[in-house]
């Protein structure tokens, strides 16, 4: 028997899934609640999903429910829709070989729910729910290992990490996220496979590197990356940051690397669904400080946060991520020391960094790096009191002059039009230009004086 909460018995996506589950059963094919919800369950953590793995076909299944799709034919993989929720039909299976190190080459229906349990990749993912007795059925030792919080994979741990290599990645992020610790002989299969991974796909390594860094502590998540040689094979320049020393009147807790592990850990207690591009924006923050390491009255990072940039869009190419999501870790990195000067800049310098695309993502890093290191928070609390005091003025007006206005005085067009309009706008900012008037005659001023 399993201990649910009232709560998780009264939701609606628990009462859809038994009602699903009891439809099946009435109809003579053995069902039951698989895989992570089940472990959610048994550690009093709301499941995200819930799966079902079911003797029934995809035929079967067809025929018992009305809203039906067949997602993974040559799986067995059927989407049921219950109350306007989706759930996951799987039919009880066995694999066959996995020559991609990804997915099986041949898949059979089998009866035998064991079977089913066999292909899967770790015991605590590896227990069965029956929701209406609530009898928690294991065959796989997965209870055992959810009592001494054991991450450990079902049977021979190479074969496992062989048919599937993602399943590496899965272990740290269930090591990581559940707070338990790898078994010996699943972690010695681990350090023997890892390079395997480079034969998956980009974009499913980056997602769960992703998941590792997302949530609660994603700095001993990057610190399990880097033990099991992940870093090495696809953040190498992450790995560099290990022993650059720091001035420790700035950073008292240790290297780069530490401070990195330490800022998304702050930045993950500060709000636990930080955006994707917040949190490779904090790995890749200081990226820039090995290669512009100087010690001569003290240790200097001079500009690291433009080399750091440059790097930091290489990376996000490499890892495939939109053009989007890197625009916006590049900004993040090329202007996470701006802080520094906010009590010296000009109202319309002010105006121009707050107006910045996602500012609260900016705001969110910076505290996050400042708890990771000296703990000071009087720029961020600056920073938002000026904010405040701004709430009344647009951030940004639309300016009174622009380049046509250039072009009708008979100015030839080339780099200075910029330098011109934001020498007027800052002063519109500032609050000297108040009227489209005001700025023409401070355009022909300024090319009096030219």
């Amino acid at each position: 028997m399993i201990n649910i909460s009232d709560n998780i018995k009264k939701s609606k996506p628990y009462n859809s899934v038994k009602s699903i589950i009891k439809s099946l059963l009435d109809a003579g094919c053995e069902s039951y609640i698989v895989g992570g919800a089940v472990r959610d369950l048994a550690l009093n953590i709301i499941p995200k999903e819930y799966d079902i793995c079911t003797s029934a076909t995809p035929e079967q299944i067809n025929n018992i429910f009305k809203r039906t799709k067949l997602v993974g034919q040559s799986f067995g993989v059927s989407i049921v829709v219950h109350n306007d929720i989706a759930f996951e039909l799987a039919t009880f299976r066995q694999e066959f070989d996995y020559s991609d190190g990804r997915h099986p080459d041949k898949v059979e229906y089998t009866l035998d729910v064991r079977d089913d349990i066999k292909r899967r990749d770790f015991t605590v993912n590896g227990l069965l729910l029956n929701p209406l007795n609530e009898e928690l059925i294991d065959h796989c030792g997965g209870i055992s290992d959810l009592e001494n919080k054991r991450i450990r994979t079902i049977g021979n741990p190479n074969e496992r990490f062989n048919e599937d290599h993602l399943r590496i990645l899965r272990a740290i992020r269930f090591s990581n996220h559940l707070n338990f610790h790898i078994d010996d002989d699943t972690k010695k299969a681990m350090t023997k496979a890892y390079k395997s991974i480079i034969n998956i796909s980009i974009e499913r390594v980056r997602d769960e590197i992703t998941k590792i860094l997302s949530g609660n502590n994603p700095g001993n998540g990057l610190k399990l990356l880097d033990y099991f040689g992940i870093l090495e094979l696809f953040l190498p320049e992450v790995l560099m940051m290990k022993n650059v020393d720091q001035p420790k009147d700035f950073h008292p807790e240790g290297d780069v690397f530490i401070h990195t592990c330490l800022v998304l850990d702050k930045l993950a207690q500060s709000d636990p669904l930080n955006s994707i591009e917040v949190i490779y924006g904090a790995l890749f923050h200081d990226i820039g400080k090995p290669d512009t390491f100087e010690k001569t009255d003290r240790i200097r990072f001079n500009r690291h946060e433009y080399v750091g940039a440059i790097k930091a869009e290489n990376i996000c190419k490499r890892l495939k991520f939109s053009k989007k999501q890197t625009d916006s870790i590049v900004s993040l990195v090329k202007e996470h020391m701006k802080f520094g000067n906010v009590m010296n800049m000009k109202k319309s310098t002010f105006k121009r960094f707050i107006s910045m695309d996602s500012f609260d993502d900016h705001l969110k890093l910076h505290k996050a790096d400042c708890l990771g290191s000296h703990g000071d928070l009087s720029l961020l609390e600056f920073t938002l009191n000026e904010m405040k005091n701004l709430e009344n003025e647009p951030t940004l007006p639309k300016p009174f002059i622009n380049g046509d206005d250039l072009i009708n005085l008979g100015i030839k067009p080339g780099p200075h039009y910029k330098l011109i309009l934001n020498q007027i706008f800052d002063e519109q900012l500032e609050g000297h230009i108040k009227s489209r008037d005001d700025a023409l005659n401070k355009l022909k001023e300024i090319l009096n004086n030219d």
